[in-house]
């Protein structure tokens, strides 16, 4: 006899199938299957069960007691949304759940004196590979963790970022200082896969790891290191790789390069960031205070 537990890992493999049908990225299907599960455990029943009612109960729930941030809630909607349409085909436009209005905030950024002050409190060698490389490459968080010993190209100096976000392909360079430490790194574990492996308790068994560091123990080691170079600013993992984009522009890197080397696909993504050079500012300024000088 089918209990209510046989028939919601039905609807959990469905949706996987069709997401792998659509050609979603594995974290995509981790993030997706995630946000239906918190669906059906907020409701306390089989997400194939929720009526509506209950559905916008829940994102009244997730934005005036749980108050998260735009990106989170887009992600649930966006989840809960491809459940009901394409595995429960129920029509989603009934329910009339707007997606969160966009937020235009500028990301905060780091000086280079205090990316190197942090770099150089992470305690573990392997992590403080593994934030230089973010770094220096300017990586989101999960591409940096997953990064494989085959996608470093030593000769040509560049690592292969794959299936980054929207599935897409890059080649980023790869500074040699950057590629030292990686090997030095490396020669602690030697996992044949990943450059950072998951090295479980004690750190010794990253030899025969068979997934890669987790994202939170990275995200542990930068706030820790963040403390101890006393830096204060509200950053983050990912602001390293803000900084890494206005890093280069200051350097007078064209934008359009930083738009390939960062992945996005669109260059007003990109464009942000010249909002946040100091140089570029002042330089403004200075043309500013220019036009009011009498002639």
């Amino acid at each position: 006899m089918r209990t209510k537990k046989d028939a919601a890992g039905d609807l959990r493999r469905r949706m996987i199938e069709e997401m792998q049908l659509r050609r979603y990225s594995e974290r995509t299907q981790e993030s997706y299957v995630r946000a239906v599960g918190r669906l059906a455990g907020w409701c306390w029943k089989s997400p194939g069960e929720v009526g509506d009612e209950e559905l916008r109960a829940y994102f009244l729930y997730l934005r005036n007691q749980k108050r998260l941030a735009r990106a989170t809630t887009t992600i649930a909607l966006c989840a809960i949304k491809f459940f009901f349409e394409q595995v429960l085909k129920r029509d989603w436009t009934a329910m009339d759940i707007p997606r969160p209005r966009a937020e235009h905030k500028l990301p905060a950024v780091l000086s280079r004196e205090e990316v190197w002050r942090i770099l150089g409190a992470v305690r573990e060698l392997r992590h403080r590979a593994c934030l230089t490389l973010i770094y220096s490459c300017g990586l989101r968080l999960g591409e940096g963790c997953r990064l494989q010993v085959g996608d470093v190209h030593r000769d040509r100096r560049v690592i292969h970022v794959r299936a980054a976000k929207g599935n897409k392909d890059r080649y980023v360079p790869l500074p040699p200082e950057t590629l030292a430490l990686l090997g030095e790194c490396w020669k602690i574990h030697r996992n044949p896969t990943f450059l950072f492996p998951c090295v479980g308790r004690g750190g010794v068994h990253g030899g025969g790891a068979d997934k890669p560091v987790p994202i939170s123990t990275v995200q542990q080691a930068f706030r820790k290191a963040m403390l101890a170079a006393g830096v204060t600013k509200d950053a983050h993992v990912h602001t390293l790789r803000h900084s890494y984009a206005t890093h280069l522009l200051e350097n007078q890197v064209n934008l359009r390069q930083i738009q390939a080397w960062l992945g996005h696909h669109s260059p007003k993504t990109t464009a942000v960031y010249t909002h946040l050079t100091a140089e570029g500012a002042a330089a403004a300024v200075a043309r500013l205070n220019g036009l009011m000088t009498a002639p």
